[in-house]
């Protein structure tokens, strides 16, 4: 079909006021807002000020009452422990309201925090979803996040209590919750005053008496008591949650998200961005200790009517790397999102797609990528394997949903591989040299969001608004500064080539390591790669290549390394000073798949460094610096 996007976002651009006004409408509230925005609330302004709902009602009561009671709500997959399950709309209401009960039991009330520590459960939604049933504003901490991670994060929300697990499950290994959590907790200075801890079969835990309470036991209480737990009327501007992430001090920033606003751009974006309808299956292979996990596996699914599904496993190893198109054709998943990191590792494992002929994968639609750079080999793989559109979109935790992307919803546009696409209404997308004025189309430059930011962003960050202005808004007054570097094309398209902390100088020359990384998977023996800024005496910094290669290749490295260095010189120039690969097993990642870049840079440049806390695996970096040091580069 014809794309309304250009209609769509000029409308927008218009009237923005009137264009969430109307978005606004496909919620349920207790008051409808009637003050779209305000100007004067808050750091940049606040959204649906004086409108009163309940995100809790939204996501489950409403689809309960309206028809959708016995539709599955939620399907828990689990092919490390070979578990499945299907909870129906009623199903979960019944689940969120008993564990709201628990949780008020323990003295969780509207405004209090409560920190969700979990693995990849069923339980950790309905957490969640309790939480926004009380009021409570949950922070959701990546499960397995080492202890002083966890009181850094104890100490910052000050919670009054913590759900959490007894283990969680990586393949082959079992990782024991329980210490990690009273670890963190002896290590917090504010004291938390109770937990509820979700007993796994798989390696149960011993219980403080006094402070820990048994979920699966209280929720089966309450259940049997009948008790009921009706949804806490709360401001659009009452917060949600608030979900950590890094900061540049070392000192997690705490990202605010709020209940009206929050609703009203998640529920835009199911049908008009992503192209789903209600009753279809959506299914976000990622985290829910990440953004994309709480926006597109908990509530924009659910907010929608959709079906979602809760994966516990890993795109390879789970048992191979045909796992992502079982769960697709077994449960007829509509559209698929995870990141780039995971096709390139099932690239690697299954160059020739010979897995994806195995399954019926009629019903699939659509794939979205987002999470790291897309890079065009990868799109052009998937696209080729799969047989549907492959949808490119870039977003950040501070947004919680796409910045730019390929709106299927609206009617897809062209694809340029590369880009992300077009900025969606809400964004209005420039791109600024660092004095902070404009550059032409097709320059590089910093990619910054005018002000205000649309529904759904955070308007702070927890209990710290002076930080909110000097990391993000100081810079470059007016606008919101998303640390990327980019460019806009004649057609409006984005690029995104790195994180500005990417962007290498080489004899004075910036250039772009996102865009030699594109260059160095074009190679058809890479399956994976990364490409730092390494230094260098005479020139500022040098490009460093970083290769995984596919799995079967049986040729020389030298030989592939060298012609990967030829690759870039034809594609890029001289200018590049592109002379070094180093082939390597695997990359250093974060759980969610973020390529490590920073960290090999400093283990390249000899620099001081420490473990990431996010790391999914840390003794890839030692193979990293042994590596580098059979290259005669790091130590």
């Amino acid at each position: 079909m014809a794309s309304r996007y250009a209609e769509v976002y000029a409308g927008w651009q218009a009237d923005p006021e009137g264009f969430w006004a109307e978005a606004a409408k496909a919620i349920d509230w207790i008051s409808p807002p009637t003050r779209i925005f305000d100007a004067d609330q808050g750091v940049y302004g606040r959204w649906f000020v004086d409108g009163i709902c309940n995100t809790c009602f939204n996501a489950v009561d409403r689809h309960v009452a309206g028809g959708r009671a016995d539709q599955p709500a939620v399907i828990y997959d689990s092919p490390i422990t070979g578990r499945k399950r299907s909870w129906t709309y009623a199903e979960l209401k019944d689940e969120v309201v008993a564990l709201a009960a628990v949780l008020r039991e323990q003295g969780v009330e509207q405004g209090d925090r409560v920190i969700v520590y979990m693995p990849m459960v069923p339980e950790a939604l309905f957490a969640m979803l309790a939480c926004a049933r009380l009021g409570a504003v949950h922070s959701v901490v990546f499960g397995g996040f080492a202890a002083r991670e966890l009181a850094t994060r104890i100490d910052d929300a000050r919670p009054k209590l913590i759900v959490s697990a007894s283990c969680g499950l990586e393949p082959g290994r079992v990782v024991a919750y329980k210490p990690l959590l009273d670890g963190a907790i002896d290590m917090a200075a504010h004291k938390v005053e109770a937990c509820v801890i979700l007993q796994r079969p798989e390696h149960p835990c011993d219980l403080i008496p006094g402070r820990d309470v048994d979920m699966g036991e209280a929720v089966a209480v309450a259940k049997k008591a009948g008790k009921t737990v009706e949804c806490v009327a709360l401001a659009a501007t009452d917060p949600l949650y608030v979900l950590y992430t890094s900061g540049t001090t070392g000192q997690p920033k705490g990202v605010v998200r709020d209940n009206g606003g929050h609703m009203v751009a998640l529920k835009w974006t199911m049908k008009n961005e992503f192209g789903i309808e209600p009753g279809e299956v959506f299914w976000a292979a990622s985290d829910v200790g990440w953004v994309v996990g709480h926006s597109y596996i908990v509530y924009a699914p659910l907010l929608h009517g959709a079906t979602t599904i809760v994966f516990e496993g890993k795109p390879v190893g789970t048992p191979d790397a045909g796992t992502f198109w079982r769960v697709i054709a077994e449960h007829g998943v509509s559209a698929l999102f995870t990141a780039p990191t995971a096709f390139r590792a099932i690239k690697g494992q299954d160059p020739k797609g010979e897995f994806v002929r195995k399954y019926d994968l009629s019903r699939f639609r659509t794939l979205f990528l987002a999470g790291e750079r897309a890079d065009p080999e990868t799109i052009k793989w998937a696209e080729a394997q799969l047989g549907v559109p492959v949808i490119d979109h870039w977003w950040q935790t501070e947004t919680g949903y796409p910045i730019s992307q390929n709106p299927v919803g609206l009617g897809q546009l062209p694809v340029k591989y590369g880009s992300p696409a077009v900025p969606m209404p809400g964004y209005d997308v420039r791109v600024l040299d660092d004095a902070g004025h404009e550059v032409p189309r097709g320059t590089l430059g910093n990619v910054v969001i005018k002000l205000p930011l649309p529904p759904g962003c955070l308007p702070t960050l927890w209990n710290a608004d002076e930080r909110f202005r000097s990391a993000y808004l100081n810079e470059f007054p007016g606008y919101y500064k998303t640390a990327d570097a980019g460019y806009i094309d004649d057609d409006n398209y984005l690029f995104i080539m790195a994180r500005t902390d990417d962007i290498i100088n080489v004899a004075g020359h910036r250039l772009s390591t996102g865009a030699m990384e594109e260059v160095v998977a074009e190679h058809p023996d890479v399956a994976e790669c990364a490409v730092v800024g390494m230094h260098d005496g005479m020139k500022g910094q040098i490009p460093l290549g970083f290769v995984v290669l596919n799995a079967g290749v049986a040729r020389e490295q030298a030989d592939i390394e060298k012609e990967v260095i030829a690759l870039v010189r034809d594609k890029i120039g001289p200018v590049a000073a592109f002379k070094s690969v180093v082939t390597v097993k695997r990359l250093p990642k974060t759980r969610s798949g973020k390529i490590l870049r920073g960290t090999m840079q400093k283990i390249a440049d000899r620099e001081t460094w420490s473990m990431p806390a996010t790391i999914d695996d840390p003794a890839i970096l030692d193979e990293i610096g042994s590596a580098l040091q059979g290259k005669g580069i790091g130590g």
